[in-house]
């Protein structure tokens, strides 16, 4: 289990990835991404300032389920 807060959870059937945040000792589901420039989005609307350089930070965001930046089902 990692401890990034926020969570980019694995390709739906349909395409496109839910995305939550860890904070205040819950998960909020943001949306479900379909590119990353919707994870973007989501993250500014989340409070997060410049969200495009955290993509690739383990730290921040875990990628489930398929690699990052992989939008379209398995």
């Amino acid at each position: 289990m990692s401890s990034a807060p926020i969570v980019v959870h694995p390709p739906s059937h349909t395409a496109g990835r839910r995305v939550t945040v860890h904070s205040h000792g819950r998960d909020e589901i943001l949306g479900t991404a379909y590119s990353d420039h919707d994870l973007v989005v989501f993250l500014e609307g989340a409070g997060i300032h410049e969200p495009d350089s955290i993509l690739d930070d383990d730290s921040w965001i875990e990628w489930r389920g398929a690699r990052a930046h992989h939008w379209r089902a398995a």
